[in-house]
């Protein structure tokens, strides 16, 4: 034995990292998942309910449009919460006033009690993101953040995954209402859970020394809080906003009228449209943890922050561009290859801007940050929710929805450089 294999053995045992972020990953995940059950339902059931309760394109686009109000108004609101009370207790608000709304949903029989019920859940599932994001700045260090931001965001496609598998089930044994009820009570087991595992890491008794260290490896921050005055005066603020601004309405489409596109341009049903639906969003879940995936690989790799972070955001957009003329595809499962690629492509895209406030701003100011692009993101939701329901209804073609979201991620990336060539850290002392 050489003198040289006991320091190799040394050292390899001293960069043994213990994984329990991950286990913190894995419960973003299952929380986003459960959200995005609780949220595509609503689009899931539409063409039912819009026979049953006789809804014109235009009511289907005043019920999502309340849902974005509320999404808008509550990410300023969780945002800046969270910064004050933390991931744990502020995740646990969210939940439970979401998950109230959601099962509130089965006693709904009126078009202004739906209206209702969308934007209580709205405000609560605005609250998602801003705790997630939190988490992973208080759990991760900045090379890991944007393939744990991918990881956790993947759980939007496999609640989008599960969604159209369960509820046409549940539908057809026992109607629309007990699909409220069902899965109401996975997030209620969720948050048990939730408080009963998360805490900070410096106070977590199952993190071991060498993985705080490493979660501690960035340099610190100041503790003081940063005002959205001085927030709004960034411009790196408005980068993140305006992609925001640009891009989220793309996946609001997506998740509210895809079922609607399936049943009228392919003659699909609430039996049938499962499968497609299922296949994009598996698509879809490739790319949100291939982007994340990318830029840390490019990092990795000795490219610089901005440039791993613009170069994965470009790949992206370019992948979006088939989708402005999915319209004029007939074969079904080309239609589906399409569209399954940009929602892909936004997957990934949409990882590496989520990592742009912890990426150039404190983390003390993270969850403000990501409160201020989840309201610019919903407000433009409200207009697009809008805008699709006076098109469906009076030009009845989907087209002018896809050529905006052909465009929207080279338009927000355009924006996100002119704004921050750099990514330069943001001052805000």
């Amino acid at each position: 034995m050489t003198t040289t294999e006991p320091a190799a053995r040394i050292e390899a045992a001293a960069e043994r990292v213990g994984k329990f972020r991950w286990v913190i990953c894995a419960l973003l995940f299952a929380a986003t998942a459960l959200n995005y059950v609780d949220r595509q339902i609503i689009g899931i059931l539409e063409p039912t309910l819009a026979h049953q309760f006789h809804w014109s394109e235009i009511d289907y686009g005043n019920i999502v449009f309340w849902f974005e109000v509320a999404y808008a108004v509550g990410y300023l609101i969780f945002g800046k919460l969270i910064d004050r009370i933390g991931a744990r207790t502020g995740y646990a608000v969210a939940v439970g006033i979401w998950t109230v709304a959601h099962i509130a949903h089965a006693w709904a029989s009126s078009l202004t009690e739906f209206m209702a019920a969308r934007f209580a859940i709205g405000l609560g599932e605005s609250g998602n993101f801003p705790a997630g994001i939190k988490a992973v700045a208080e759990w991760f260090p900045k090379r890991e953040r944007a393939l744990a931001t991918g990881i956790f965001n993947a759980g939007t496609n496999i609640g989008a995954i599960v969604t159209p598998l369960i509820v046409p089930i549940i539908t057809l044994a026992f109607g629309w209402r007990a699909c409220f009820l069902i899965t109401g009570s996975f997030t209620i087991v969720w948050m048990i859970v939730w408080l009963a595992v998360y805490r900070q890491p410096q106070r977590h008794p199952r993190l071991g020394a060498a993985e705080l260290r490493l979660i501690e490896s960035d340099p610190p921050d100041p503790v003081a809080s940063v005002p959205w005055t001085k927030l709004l005066r960034r411009r790196e603020t408005w980068a993140f906003a305006l992609g925001k601004f640009l891009t989220d309405p793309v996946w609001w489409m997506w998740l509210f009228w895809l079922p609607d596109f399936l049943v009228k341009r392919h003659h699909l049903d609430l039996e049938t449209f499962g499968p497609p639906l299922v296949a994009i969003y598996v698509i879809s879940d490739i790319g949100s943890v291939a982007g994340g995936w990318m830029s840390s690989r490019l990092l990795r790799a000795g490219f610089s922050l901005n440039a791993a972070r613009k170069y994965t955001m470009l790949l992206c957009a370019l992948l979006v561009l088939p989708v402005f003329w999915v319209s004029y595809v007939d074969n079904l499962w080309g239609a589906v290859a399409i569209v399954g690629l940009a929602a892909a492509a936004h997957q990934g895209f949409s990882c590496n801007l989520f990592t742009l406030p912890s990426d150039v701003f404190p983390r003390r100011a993270v969850g403000s940050l990501i409160g201020i692009g989840g309201t610019a993101g919903a407000i433009g939701g409200m207009l697009i929710a809008k805008y699709a329901g006076w098109v469906l209804e009076r030009l009845g073609t989907f087209k002018p929805l896809f050529a905006y979201a052909g465009c929207a991620y080279l338009l927000a990336l355009l924006v996100i450089h002119l704004l921050s060539p750099r990514l330069a850290p943001a001052r805000v002392d």
